[in-house]
């Protein structure tokens, strides 16, 4: 049974457009996520939100994990506050299993993202999510929640992020993804 750790984001500072903040919705994300998982066999543990990204970093070394899966929303530079669009979806530059986790789950954002041009991955040595844990990682950059179009995305889609991103979670595993039976 593959075995993830799930960081959204701790970053509550990261104040959303339309309102709420980043961890608010990467939380509801990840709470979306959770039956998926349990349905698709894959185990999980979560961060801590009040934890830094260090804490999250530590938590995760702390175990055995296949993944370590951090979600997150993004924001332009000052000077194109608002103007910038698209998914990024982050990996270690010499980690194999992360770039084709990353490549896996960018193709399958592909197929929810209003603009599926503007999605795709990126190799990293700068974030410590990617830098500092054991496990291949992963760092998603959902949306812009600078720019209203993503932020209002991101908001109003909840559950298909969360379904999408275990979906590709189940395609990288080799397993098949399932929907959580009704209460």
């Amino acid at each position: 049974m593959p075995n993830i750790f799930l960081s959204p984001s701790t970053q509550e500072y990261n104040e959303y457009i339309t309102g709420g903040n980043e961890e608010y919705y990467t939380n509801l994300i990840a709470d979306a996520m959770e039956p998926y998982l349990r349905a698709s066999g894959i185990t999980f543990t979560r961060n801590d939100p009040a934890l830094t990204v260090g804490g999250s970093v530590s938590a995760s070394n702390a175990g055995n994990y296949d993944l370590h899966l951090a979600i997150h929303s993004n924001a332009s530079p000052p000077a194109l506050s608002g103007r910038v669009q698209g998914t990024d979806v982050y990996y270690y530059p010499t980690s194999t299993r992360g770039q084709r986790a990353a490549e896996i789950i960018a193709e399958n954002i592909e197929t929810i993202y209003p603009y599926p041009e503007l999605v795709g991955t990126v190799a990293s040595n700068q974030l410590y999510e990617l830098n500092n844990t054991r496990a291949p990682a992963v760092l998603v950059e959902l949306a812009y929640h600078d720019n209203w179009e993503d932020a209002n995305w991101i908001i109003n889609n909840i559950d298909l992020i969360a379904q999408t991103l275990v979906r590709a979670l189940t395609e990288y595993f080799g397993i098949p993804f399932n929907i959580p039976e009704p209460a």
